[in-house]
């Protein structure tokens, strides 16, 4: 781990510093997660696909790599930037170190560069495509060759399964459609009773439906929402036709859905300490966070939904409800992995909204009415 390495922004910037894992080439979008442990389930979220994470905590390895706390079996981040690595993880479940995981995985990382001044500028002058390169190599050639090069659209086709798969369980059937969903919000899932069917984010409305599902989860995903239009016409079409909870992308998804508007922020939230008020109890969580989009506060006006939280810090959306029909999102994590566990109680508003449903469909029936 002494081979130098250095990172060239678009703007032109360049920080030098220590090379670990690959040394495969990579470029991406460069953005910082604040939180001070969970690199592990960071770096196996699926919503950082195409990214090159910067972890501000400037201690990152110490308690190695282990094999239970994966948030997806293959990771999808571009690189990784720290400002130290730790050579000797010490933990009694550590199974690799931090350089020997990234290497396996064919991710390139950098250490020892000054990870106060990258956040800095980034929160400056708002996330920029970056690129690893050797020492040597001309600044002015790989600045040539970040020009040419553009975010991609399409992460969730990269990210989302092939197939649907069961997770079995003897409760009410959810279908979670999967965007990039992480490992946390099946297990949080199935922790209720739940069984759960994962599909493609492509998956018909009329394919979901035919599964007889009690409940819909939109999950958590990479990249703008507005490149996926499908996934809004599809959860557009199943509004009023079963419960629905998002997360995250799923959010922004069910906002699509609604009638409201999305749009980039300047450097996201990305980390496990972000203050959310629920605008309807007043009271605060702290929440865990992965987003680069946000839902347009103004849009809501003249949508069919709601605003439910909102970011305590910059006053942005953090959750909505449908006012006509059962759906509803967060904007941030509520299985935290890693973070706080502080809106757990999410996924049994979702649960209750299910057995609602249930209920009436099962009164409905009583009472020889037809339900659709």
């Amino acid at each position: 781990m002494n081979k130098k390495r250095k990172l060239v922004l678009e703007n032109g910037a360049v920080f030098t510093g220590k090379a670990f894992g690959s040394d495969d080439a990579s470029s991406g979008e460069v953005v910082f997660n604040t939180a001070m442990t969970g690199y592990q389930e960071m770096m196996s979220d699926p919503s950082y696909c195409g990214q090159i994470l910067t972890l501000t905590y400037p201690l990152v390895g110490n308690y190695g790599i282990n094999r239970d706390d994966f948030e997806s079996i293959t990771p999808f981040i571009k690189g990784l930037i720290v400002k130290s690595a730790s050579v000797h993880p010490s933990h009694f479940r550590s199974r690799f170190s931090l350089d020997e995981w990234l290497k396996a995985n064919r991710i390139p990382g950098l250490y020892g560069i000054d990870t106060r001044m990258l956040t800095r500028m980034i929160r400056e002058h708002g996330t920029m495509k970056g690129m690893f390169a050797e020492v040597d190599e001309e600044t002015e050639s790989v600045l040539e060759r970040l020009k040419q090069i553009r975010f991609p659209q399409n992460q969730v086709s990269q990210v989302s399964t092939k197939n649907r798969y069961v997770n079995p369980a003897s409760g009410e059937r959810i279908v979670l459609i999967d965007y990039g969903a992480k490992k946390g919000i099946v297990k949080d899932l199935i922790s209720l009773g739940f069984e759960v069917i994962v599909v493609p984010y492509q998956t018909s409305s009329n394919e979901i439906l035919a599964l007889s599902p009690d409940g819909v989860m939109l999950s958590n995903g990479p990249g703008d929402p507005q490149d996926i239009p499908e996934a809004v016409r599809t959860v557009k079409q199943l509004l009023g036709q079963v419960p629905i909870f998002g997360i995250c992308l799923g959010h922004q998804l069910l906002a699509l859905a609604g009638g409201a508007k999305t749009e980039k922020m300047r450097f996201g939230h990305r980390g496990a300490n972000h203050p959310v008020k629920d605008v309807r109890t007043g009271k605060v969580a702290i929440t865990s966070q992965n987003h680069g989009y946000t839902v347009s506060p103004a849009s809501i006006a003249n949508s069919d939904l709601e605003i439910t939280h909102i970011n305590v810090n910059d006053q942005s959306v953090e959750g909505l409800r449908h006012k006509q029909v059962p759906a509803f999102s967060v904007q941030y994590h509520p299985e935290a992995s890693p973070g706080p566990e502080d809106a757990k109680e999410l996924f049994l508003e979702f649960q209750q909204m299910v057995h609602a449903k249930q209920t009436k469909i099962e009164i409905s029936k009583k009472e020889g009415i037809v339900h659709a």
